[in-house]
């Protein structure tokens, strides 16, 4: 089956095309560098051309509140009108858990908008909401950086690999549309803090982690409960010490 993978250069999109490509499926990637670009609209239509399937895995280049909802809105109102010409039965995107509970940062009403314009869509979909990926904890860490400290907020968090959410986006896209969210983590939760401060010491770090229930994620102020899934989810397998024993790649 062709499965167009929107992004499919990007640190998900790669491992997405890759696994689904392991399953004997027909992945494409596309993006801007393969003359795709959603923002235009150029290079969409043959790109789909008898794709039963798209994944959207694409992000904003910018986290700047307008930037990032033009961004989305641009992007998503584009590929959704392609799909419907082409054809496409199965609109796939990733997006973030607790997206509707992060309304404070201008980057999650972005991904707010894009998901409610993705249902209102005559074509049916399926969202995959995934928790932090394990990646970004050093981007975490930087975020909340003070001289020779780390200030964290304690609120929980359920991080998840990016291999697994990748192989979560495969399974969703082979399968029917659930017309609805699937939400994705990692098979531990932490408080914040005790994260950071877990993949400090594996790196070496020196600075220490003070943590701060007031202390802003992004310009994000959490509640217990904000960054994990508060109902049903699937829970992915790799924790994150065995991520972090893994050879740097």
């Amino acid at each position: 089956m062709k499965i167009v993978v929107i992004g499919g250069s990007g640190l998900i999109g790669r491992k997405v095309v890759n696994d689904l490509r392991g399953r004997g499926h027909e992945a494409v990637p596309a993006s801007p560098s393969s003359g795709v670009d959603t923002l235009t609209g150029a290079g969409l239509a043959a790109a789909l051309q008898g794709a039963p399937v798209v994944v959207d895995v694409s992000n904003s280049p910018s986290f700047e509140d307008k930037a990032a909802l033009d961004f989305f809105r641009t992007s998503t109102r584009n590929l959704l009108a392609a799909e419907a010409e082409a054809g496409v039965g199965h609109h796939v995107a990733l997006s973030v858990v607790g997206t509707e509970r992060l309304s404070e940062s201008g980057y999650f009403r972005a991904k707010n908008a894009q998901e409610e314009l993705i249902k209102e869509s005559s074509i049916p979909y399926s969202i995959v909401r995934a928790t932090q990926f394990f990646e970004f904890v050093k981007s975490i860490a930087e975020a909340g950086s003070e001289g020779d400290a780390i200030r964290m907020p304690t609120a929980l968090i359920q991080p998840i690999a990016a291999g697994d959410i990748a192989d979560a986006v495969a399974d969703v896209a082979v399968g029917p549309p659930v017309n609805g969210v699937v939400e994705v983590a990692g098979p531990e939760r932490f408080h914040l803090d005790d994260l950071v401060r877990r993949g400090l010491s594996a790196w070496r770090d020196p600075r220490e982690v003070v943590p701060d229930p007031h202390a802003r994620y992004f310009g994000i102020e959490l509640a217990e409960d904000t960054l994990i899934p508060v109902g049903e989810a699937r829970i992915a397998e790799t924790r994150f010490a065995d991520w972090l024993a893994r050879p740097a790649t």
